[in-house]
């Protein structure tokens, strides 16, 4: 016989242990050649660079709960694990650790730097994946890829190629965020946008007529040197007459025009804007659409430089040439200052772009740089989506994916790295050849940007499955069914998965998109290690098991998309729980001596039918909320049916066949007990697989059942004719009259045992469950005897009365409690009630109450007093029956 389970659940000891057996054994592993139909997710690829947080332990406990319910409903079930080579991250991380041996990247070389990234992701780049098969990930590893992986480069370079082939990728000048720190555009993404007290500048530039001056406001003085126009709105008649007209600009001489345009909020500062098209997105268009001149005056590290100025405007400003930007704009205010051109200055919030790595300040900036045309591959992605190919779920984000996908600006995919894919792309001369391969003959110098991570992230649901080759796995896995991800990426990764999905496959790349919550604290407040207030789900497992921490998330998701609100709470909630679930586990296993056949035995008494109906219940219940992506509400059926229904009720009445002398009603109450703990383990596991597999092995070596794993186990089907309204019924009244008598006993102080129950009962239904649960009732209730009639002759005395459907109950108390001490607690009570009636009598009397009060509050008062005289009534009634 096996070991007995431990009589206090550790999940340290069980948790390693099956999670190794699993990925040992392949179960991860489906075969796409099998007879089975397919069901795939790929992972959001977390950065190679990362940790497990909160955000991932959530993300990933879904998608496994996805993984695992359809692998068990005999799916050839996929979900592939990767990681991100997060290009500005990693790179920042080696910089880093060069800069403590006194190096920068410049003194290794590209290609020996490159070499250093290598080396630290094979040290250090599985940290991740090893925290989430932690988590319990019942990822297929053996197919994990990343993005900088050979298949995936591979995959980059056609994508490159055809699109622009296509003419849809070209190489311009726009308008990027630019990180003077980093050195590269970053993505929209990658700008953490921090609410920072300013100041507003209103500055006077002179008209070129010399009559008069227009007044510009603006946060950045530093950039006016740039500055190509002063635009007003159309609809400002205050400027109606300087339409056309120049001005000088203040510090630099260079005349400019004063242009209109619909941009312009004339209720914004003085309804006049300076207008920088090198160095606003805004002003940049404006810039095209008057056909102004582009004139950059900041170095990449954000330094000013006058390149592109005029010999004049050189020399006028040479003060301020190689001056840091924020140097620069305190220069430019004292200059301005001391020709009296500074009218006023305003203290003013804003909000500031900062790189989310370095958390220097970001500049918009005209750069050359490789962009997407994305209009064209919008129209198909947004089709989709309209179409209902690609469902969104909550459905509210779909209308936000709309609008940002309408108009959507090109997209700059280039990055001023060494650490990425290499655009493949090379340089003679005026020359270009774009191709897979590089091209033949000497002279040709490659494109030294990389890739923006998004690039090759949006080829993930068919580049990690095999494309552009033909491969088994794309034909079986693709379109993928599920992705999980956050709804801060929706534009930047999900809708350029939908374009590249159907550009290059045909085809969607997912047919549902679930949008998780975000993980907050208790107070709703995002965790942030500032605020001391991040929960590290590492430290959750080790104190409470990976079970624990996965129940917790999964019951707290309230409504799709809401946000978890994460407690410590919570997780001791959901430690108990599998507590519970492994002691009454340890019950039945101790109880079976020889080897048991999980089965439903014939002969049935009332709460086995009702517990065996139950179950079948649950089992189209849980399966309906996890199909319909209700995982809170899966969570919450598991937790009242097992804690509920199988542990307080159903298990405490078995106890008394369980106990018999009886073989055969020790046997029948096993079967039931081991039937259904079996059927509910698989229901619970997609959702805590490791206490399940842990308890279903130990259940499996005490049964006819053939040994392997639960997570291969079929997910449990309901069967029609164990479903019995009628056991449910008269269960549901045994259970009403078992917590009525209880509360009684309860409420009056009842020790003994030796407590007599007359019960009235005239409805046939009911007599016939009384019939058979009135066992139960004893057992449950330690009453001794219980007495029945059809009607009522004399109503007894000193007695306390209960309901339960028709039927009324008493509780015969006397010999039982200390009469006098129980009439004193409810003459009492009387009392109290009385007072708190006449305090809210006097306050319904009083007419500056009644005519000023809110008619809601004067109504709750009344309801409040009627509630009052209800209770008053109950109590007297109460001492009347004592006395």
């Amino acid at each position: 016989m096996s070991e007995e389970l431990a009589k206090v659940y550790n999940p340290a000891e069980v948790e390693q242990k099956w999670y190794t057996y699993w990925e040992e054994h392949g179960f991860f592993k489906p075969d796409p050649q099998a007879p089975k139909p397919p069901f795939s997710i790929v992972i959001p690829p977390p950065n190679v660079t990362g940790s497990l947080h909160m955000g991932h332990a959530l993300n990933n406990s879904i998608q496994d709960l996805l993984i695992r319910y359809k692998r068990m409903q005999g799916y050839q079930a996929l979900w592939v694990p990767g990681t991100d080579h997060a290009g500005i991250a990693t790179q920042n991380v080696v910089e880093r650790e060069l800069k403590k041996e006194g190096k920068t990247k410049d003194d290794l070389g590209r290609e020996k730097f490159v070499e250093r990234v290598w080396e630290w992701k094979k040290e250090y780049g599985g940290r991740i994946t090893r925290q989430l098969r932690r988590l319990g990930a019942s990822c297929d590893w053996s197919r994990e890829r990343f993005t900088l992986d050979e298949g995936l480069s591979k995959a980059v370079k056609r994508h490159f190629v055809q699109l622009y082939n296509e003419g849809l990728i070209y190489r311009g000048k726009r308008i990027i965020n630019w990180c003077p720190r980093c050195g590269t555009a970053i993505s929209d993404i990658e700008v953490q946008y921090e609410t920072t007290k300013g100041h507003l500048w209103h500055i006077k530039y002179p008209l070129s007529d010399g009559k008069g001056f227009i007044i510009v406001a603006t946060t950045r003085p530093e950039t006016m040197l740039g500055d190509t126009a002063v635009a007003v709105s159309p609809k400002d008649d205050r400027y109606k007459h300087m339409w056309g007209k120049t001005i000088v600009l203040p510090l630099v001489g260079r005349h400019i025009p004063i242009i209109k345009d619909d941009y312009v909020d004339a209720s914004f500062g003085t309804g006049a804007v300076k207008v920088t098209p090198a160095h606003d997105p805004n002003d940049y268009d404006m810039g095209m659409r008057h056909n102004l001149p582009f004139i950059n005056l900041l170095t990449p590290d954000a330094k000013i430089t006058l390149n592109e100025f005029s010999p004049e405007e050189k020399k006028t400003l040479a003060a301020l040439e190689g001056l840091d930007r924020f140097k620069a704009r305190e220069r430019i205010i004292e200059l301005l200052t001391e020709q009296d051109l500074l009218v006023k200055v305003e203290e003013y919030e804003n909000s500031v772009g900062h790189c989310y790595r370095c958390n220097t300040v970001v500049e918009p900036y005209l750069s050359d740089q490789w962009f997407v045309k994305v209009k064209p591959l919008a129209e198909k992605a947004n089709a989709a989506v309209e179409e209902g190919r690609t469902k969104f779920l909550p459905e509210r984000w779909e209308k936000l994916y709309m609008q940002w996908m309408t108009n959507p600006r090109d997209w700059c995919i280039s990055r001023q790295l060494w650490w990425g894919h290499q655009v493949p792309a090379w340089y003679k001369g005026e020359e270009i050849y774009v191709g897979e391969e590089p091209p033949k003959g000497d002279g040709w110098k490659q494109d030294p940007d990389v890739f923006d991570t998004w690039f090759s992230s949006a080829l993930w649901p068919f580049s990690v499955l095999g494309w552009p080759d033909e491969t088994a796995d794309l034909k079986t896995f693709y379109p993928t069914d599920v992705l999980v991800t956050s709804y801060d990426i929706i534009f930047f990764w999900v809708a350029r998965m939908l374009m590249a999905g159907l550009h290059f496959m045909k085809d969607v790349p997912f047919r549902t998109v679930y949008f998780n919550a975000l993980v907050k604290d208790v107070h709703g407040k995002k965790m942030s290690k500032s605020w001391g207030n991040v929960i590290d789900p590492l430290e959750v497992i080790d104190k409470a098991g990976a079970d624990a921490l996965r129940f917790t998330f999964i019951a707290l998701i309230a409504g799709q998309g809401q946000d978890v609100k994460l407690s410590e709470d919570k997780i001791t909630e959901a430690r108990n729980f599998a507590n519970k679930i492994w002691n009454v586990s340890r019950f039945v296993l101790m109880n079976i001596e020889d080897k048991l056949a999980i089965e439903v035995p014939d002969e049935l008494n009332l709460a086995d039918r009702w517990i065996i109906s139950q179950y079948h219940a649950t089992i189209k219940e849980v399966g309906a909320a996890i199909d319909k992506f209700s995982f809170g509400e899966a969570a919450k059926l598991l937790y009242d049916f097992i804690w509920g229904e199988f542990c307080d009720w159903y298990v405490e009445i078995s106890k008394a066949d369980l106990y018999s002398k009886e073989p055969a009603r020790k046997e029948k109450a096993l079967k039931v007990l081991a039937y259904v703990l079996e059927g509910t383990l698989r229901l619970l596991h997609p959702v805590m697989p490791f206490i399940t597999e842990e308890l279903w092995q130990k259940l499996v070596e005490k049964s006819n059942k053939q040994p392997g794993t639960i997570m291969l186990q079929p997910w449990p089907e309901q069967e029609p004719k164990f479903i019995d309204p009628s056991a449910d019924a008269a269960m549901a009244y045994i259970k009403a009259l078992i917590n009525g008598i209880r509360n009684v006993k309860a409420e009056k102080g009842v020790q003994t045992k030796d407590v007599e129950i007359l019960l009235v009962v005239s409805k046939t239904e009911e007599k016939a469950a009384l019939q058979q649960g009135e066992n139960f009732i004893k057992a449950l209730t330690k009453v001794s005897k219980i007495t029945t009639c059809d009607q009522l002759v004399e109503k007894p005395k000193q007695a306390a009365l209960f309901s339960a459907g028709d039927t009324q109950g008493y509780v015969l108390l006397a010999g039982v409690i200390d009469l006098a001490k129980e009439i004193e607690k409810l003459n009492k009570e009387a009392e109290r009630l009385e007072q708190e009636q006449d305090r809210i009598g006097k306050l319904l009397a009083d007419d500056k109450f009644t005519s000023k009060a809110p008619k809601t509050a004067v109504e709750a008062q009344k309801n409040k007093l009627a509630e009052l005289a209800e209770k008053k009534k109950n109590v007297l009634e109460q001492i009347k029956d004592l006395g």
